[in-house]
């Protein structure tokens, strides 16, 4: 374990697919971040490339006492979130240090917020979320409740080019096993996998595409950025890829089992890393949202920014940088949204402007 400067900042995870992209991209910008994993071998090579700083630990079954000594924020990157992230929030209390991790999965989001009063107490920022959809969808949901303030219904749909990372893979293959989940009344609520079916115009010129809702992470954030009661996200797909999924519901039990993980997990990591940087280069992302209210009243809303994983890099080092300028914003758990504003997503590079379209009323799909 190396020394670090007081007031340092590290990425943990930081040899991870999306991780080394983050710590190439702050050191392009002149940042200093100290690297972090389990793997010392991997962290102590691209720190010597990188010319930073760096330590060594593992963060389960508890972050060691030690590891986050002079640290005023962490950026998170080593999923899957559900088996990390509450270790590392846990630790960054105790250190009181800006916590920041770049997961999409509905119980980190939810275990985070539910310790806002610790994080108040502690008087950092607990933003778990910073990446891709998050960011952009958490702020189309806030522009969009903004347009429609009375609105009671959200719906949120996401479709991007270049493939998955392993990590995402394999978030999204434990995801298979519990079903979906949508948010109702207020209240994060299972329902089937390919739950509900609907057309939606991403606005990428394709026209209308068949979407599918899927469990999320925007079920969780949206709610505590817009307060609206009722969430669902939809990604396009097939209606054949559809029934696949439906068929699944029958075998959720066998999805959970430590055996079957393992054996999709194996297949996922004899796959590319992630997509390459002319995929990233070369490929948009598609953002669509919609709200209505009680009385019919609808407005639905387009965003079009950089390939998921730029997004990611850019949102998330935004944000770093935001919290290590100061003044420290209000602490607590929060969103993105709610941190940066709901045009910081139109503001990162490669995106486009929101643009919100008010529907005549009784005129919205599904």
């Amino acid at each position: 374990m190396s020394d670090a400067p007081p007031s340092a900042w590290m990425i943990y995870g930081a040899t991870g697919y999306t991780g080394e992209l983050m710590a190439r991209e702050a050191v392009r910008r002149g940042l200093r971040p100290v690297l972090a994993g389990r793997d010392a071998a991997k962290v102590q090579g691209l720190a010597a490339e990188l010319g930073l700083q760096w330590r060594v630990f593992a963060v389960a079954p508890a972050v060691p006492a030690d590891a986050l000594v002079g640290m005023t924020l962490v950026l998170h990157c080593a999923g899957p979130f559900s088996a990390t992230s509450t270790a590392m929030v846990q630790a960054c209390l105790a250190a009181r240090a800006h916590y920041l991790d770049i997961t999409g999965e509905i119980d980190v989001f939810e275990r985070a917020h539910a310790l806002d009063a610790a994080a108040r107490a502690a008087g950092i920022v607990v933003c778990p979320g910073v990446g891709f959809d998050v960011v952009p969808s958490d702020c189309l949901a806030a522009s969009l409740k903004a347009a429609l303030p009375a609105a009671t219904h959200l719906a949120l749909g996401f479709m991007g080019g270049g493939g998955f990372s392993r990590g995402t893979a394999k978030t999204m293959a434990e995801g298979f096993g519990y079903g979906g989940r949508v948010r109702r009344a207020g209240v994060i609520t299972p329902v089937p996998l390919a739950y509900r079916s609907r057309k939606i115009d991403f606005g990428d010129g394709s026209g209308p595409l068949h979407a599918v809702t899927i469990p999320w992470g925007d079920v969780s954030t949206a709610y505590f950025s817009t307060g609206i009661p009722d969430i669902e996200v939809y990604l396009p797909m097939s209606p054949a890829r559809e029934k696949a999924l439906a068929r699944m519901n029958w075998l959720r039990p066998l999805l959970r089992l430590g055996v079957v993980q393992n054996f999709m997990k194996k297949r996922i990591d004899a796959q590319p890393p992630g997509p390459t940087a002319a995929q990233r280069a070369n490929t948009k992302s598609y953002l669509w949202g919609e709200v209505r209210d009680a009385a019919g009243q609808v407005v639905t809303g387009h965003l079009v920014v950089a390939n998921g994983y730029t997004v990611t890099v850019l949102a998330a080092l935004g944000m770093v940088e935001r919290l290590l300028r100061g003044p420290v914003p209000v602490p607590g758990a929060t969103t993105p949204s709610r941190l940066m504003g709901a045009d910081y997503a139109a503001s990162l590079a490669g995106s486009e402007a929101v643009r919100l379209t008010v529907v005549a009323a009784g005129t919205h799909g599904g």
